[in-house]
């Protein structure tokens, strides 16, 4: 139980049904869908719409997502890639040929075809009780009447990755007045509002084929984009088996390559023979534990991690007990590792959505366009951002991770469940581009070591180790910042909090669940 004498909010309980995400109005649509007679995944793409408008540095319709779900909380889980690919004419030889040395953060050669559209109706039409008409009401609403832009959405508003004055469409859309809008202000998207309706009345084909897919097509070719209306008619997510690992009798599910969910499964492998929970959890050699298992474990993902139907990822060398003892070697408790190569890891503006419905439905969505506000570039007619995951593909041809026709690329946003005695105990993400798999392991061993509830458990202090230094969040004790020194790492304070992120607990004996949403975002959990 939490010290209610200092700052911080307690977890949401209810018995009916769960929903939590990184926006107040997002939260509140899903509840509506549910308690309409909607379920889990109607309220989650509901909820992803509307974020997809009232957070547009982090997500839209021109980017992509990745969803988890327990139908009835047991039996098979299933896992839906709804991410894009690169277009059929991206080759190495042809940005190679064409000058690049790398494939760029923003501008046409950034983009992927969307898949998130594609995903959203996919997962109602299989899944959802109500149809995409339902799902995306509450969103044109917002994106015609206008929306309050909440605090944490100004923030990073003010200081995107992504230059939207680089682009006409994106300054006139997203910096009214030539500036970006403060926390307070009325924001509306109209174009974005008419782009919705149209979804709504023609389902997937009203983004992918017609004026829509027309006018985001034009627009990448007028900027030197090799993007052709095929390649957006040809989109289509798949279903896939998830990849999983036990962690001290919990089962712990990601999404396989090309998403990058499988990091935090080597990290737990790693972790596993360590008696974390032993430690104190705020200090000092617990976290060099996790940051020495973090950095281990990246050094596979960007070795290996890649588009399974393009190379061969070798998953279960990867997983095996084996390999995770060959690792667990080279970490010291007592000091840091020096013969690491340097991690250079993205950033990322992400939404992630966790709910669980009366039947126990449980599912474990995410959404992004990547950087904030992806590309920069804007369709003129549509009000659609289009996401820059292009810019995570190689152009190094022997990279397994090297950009070919149709390919998706290296994905970091990742949904996770945790399971146990063969149900979903808990859908659960963490943003935060690269952190992500960091983010949920620090969740999970929060929890599973330390014995914290779910809101505790995102609220805890973060750190992270990137660009060859550690990011500590002003949180974190000064006296294990001076530990984490004297073994060796060099500290600083991040420039923003390290990412966000979502959990729903479901409690099968007592009938319960348990909601927790970031401090860290404007959001919330809310059940009933």
């Amino acid at each position: 139980m939490r010290d209610f004498q200092f700052p911080g909010r307690s977890p949401v309980r209810a018995t009916e049904a769960m929903a939590a995400t990184s926006h107040p109005l997002a939260t509140l649509a899903a509840i509506d869908m549910l308690r309409s007679g909607g379920n889990a995944m109607d309220a989650a793409v509901c909820a992803a719409a509307v974020q997809a408008v009232v957070e547009p540095q982090s997500t839209g319709i021109g980017g992509d997502c990745f969803v988890l779900y327990c139908p009835k909380g047991e039996g098979n889980m299933l896992a839906f890639n709804g991410s894009g690919r690169a277009p059929k004419a991206a080759t190495v030889d042809w940005y190679l040929e064409n000058g690049f040395n790398e494939l760029p953060k923003q501008g046409p050669h950034a983009v992927t075809i969307p898949g998130a559209v594609d995903a959203w109706c996919r997962l109602l039409e299989d899944h959802g009780r109500k149809g995409i008409e339902d799902a995306l009401a509450p969103a044109i609403r917002y994106a015609e009447d206008g929306y309050v832009v909440h605090d944490r959405v100004a923030f990073d508003w003010e200081d995107p990755e992504t230059d939207l004055a680089a682009d006409e469409v994106a300054t006139r859309i997203f910096l009214p007045g030539g500036k970006p809008p403060k926390a307070g202000d009325i924001h509306r998207q109209p174009e974005l509002a008419e782009t919705l309706r149209i979804i709504a009345r023609k389902g997937r084909a009203g983004f992918y084929e017609g004026e829509v897919a027309g006018d985001l097509v034009g627009r990448l070719r007028a900027l030197g984009g090799l993007h052709t209306l095929d390649d957006f008619a040809a989109t289509k997510g798949d279903y896939r088996t998830p990849v999983s690992t036990s962690y001290r009798g919990y089962g712990i599910h990601q999404m396989p390559p090309n998403n990058q969910g499988l990091t935090a499964l080597l990290m737990l492998n790693l972790l596993s023979g360590f008696d974390l929970g032993k430690l104190d959890p705020g200090g000092t050699t617990r976290l060099h534990i996790e940051i020495e298992a973090g950095r281990l474990a990246y050094q596979d993902r960007d070795a290996f991690f890649a588009d399974q139907d393009h190379v061969d990822v070798p998953v279960n060398a990867l997983l095996s007990g084996t390999y995770a003892d060959s690792l667990r070697a080279a970490i010291d408790p007592e000091r840091a590792m020096t013969h690491l190569p340097r991690l250079d890891l993205p950033g990322s503006d992400t939404v992630y959505i966790s709910v669980v419905d009366r039947d126990r439905n449980a599912v474990s969505f995410i959404n992004s366009t990547y950087y904030s506000f992806g590309s920069g570039v804007v369709g003129p007619k549509t009000g659609v951002v289009l996401q820059n995951r292009g810019s995570s593909f190689r152009l190094d041809p022997k990279h397994p991770n090297a950009i070919a026709p149709g390919k998706r690329p290296l994905h970091t946003i990742m949904p996770g469940m945790m399971t146990r005695d063969g149900r979903a105990m808990m859908p659960f993400g963490v943003m935060g581009g690269g952190y992500q798999p960091f983010g949920h392991v620090h969740l999970l061993t929060n929890m599973i070591d330390f014995g914290m509830d779910p809101q505790q458990a995102i609220d805890a202090a973060r750190v992270f180790y990137n660009h060859d230094v550690v990011e500590a969040e002003r949180s974190v004790r000064a006296e294990t910042i001076e530990g984490l020194r004297r073994l060796g790492h060099k500290v600083v304070e991040p420039g923003h909090p390290l990412g966000g992120g979502q959990a729903v607990l479901i409690d099968w004996e007592k009938g319960t669940l348990t909601g927790a949403s970031d401090p860290r975002k404007d959001g919330l959990a809310l059940g009933y």
